[in-house]
């Protein structure tokens, strides 16, 4: 059965990144580890760039999980942080959830690692509180692709929605007329062949 469109509203969004983290980013192994870092890191980009309010997690980090990836720690020094000490779905843990609602935002943007435990669980705990769910998939990742398509199908069902952070950017923005080259500059950072059409635009404009 089709559900309605709900699109993202970035005036009711809230990115949650959940253990990004140097140990766990060793397991993801169902997209290259430089292209994932890339598409966390523009996911991070587009969440600065449209004020989205940004919720940082870590689980055990004093154990072989390891540190969050310095440079979301870098983008957002006045983020909530919490690391958490043991829970392993970040939705039980009362000072993140507490960190969540204070965003006052419906529209939960989620990506992490492992997408089956990290990024899965707590977007069940959130959809079963009421919350809309964007499920960010190549900012997301895991052993494989036979985990990754359950936890897809299983937070899909549930009601999650699941995108890539390219379109999630692309719905926040709305309009080109919004802002052509801020956003074009985002999309250049982080698509190599994006920077041709950017190229082009700006050689097109220059004598106008």
């Amino acid at each position: 059965m089709s559900k309605p469109y709900v699109r993202l509203d970035k005036d009711d969004a809230a990115v949650l990144l959940v253990d990004h983290q140097a140990g766990l980013l060793s397991l993801v192994r169902d997209i290259e580890p430089d292209k994932f870092k890339n598409n966390v890191l523009a996911l991070a980009s587009a969440a600065k760039y449209f004020g989205l309010p940004t919720v940082l997690t870590t689980s055990f980090e004093a154990g072989p999980n390891g540190p969050l990836v310095p440079e979301l720690k870098t983008m957002f020094p006045d983020a909530p942080y919490i690391a958490r000490p043991g829970q392993i779905n970040a939705w039980d843990n009362e000072d993140f959830v507490r960190a969540v609602k204070a965003t006052g935002k419906k529209q939960l943007i989620i990506a992490g690692v492992v997408t089956e435990v990290c990024v899965a669980f707590p977007t069940l705990s959130a959809l079963a509180e009421g919350y809309e769910v964007f499920v960010v998939t190549d900012a997301s990742g895991t052993f494989n692709p036979v985990t990754r398509d359950a936890a897809w199908d299983r937070m899909s069902a549930a009601g999650a929605q699941l995108m890539s952070w390219f379109g999630a950017a692309c719905e926040l923005h709305r309009d080109w007329r919004n802002d052509i080259e801020g956003l074009g500059a985002l999309f250049s950072n982080h698509i190599p062949d994006y920077r041709n059409l950017i190229t082009s635009y700006t050689t097109l404009t220059a004598g106008r």
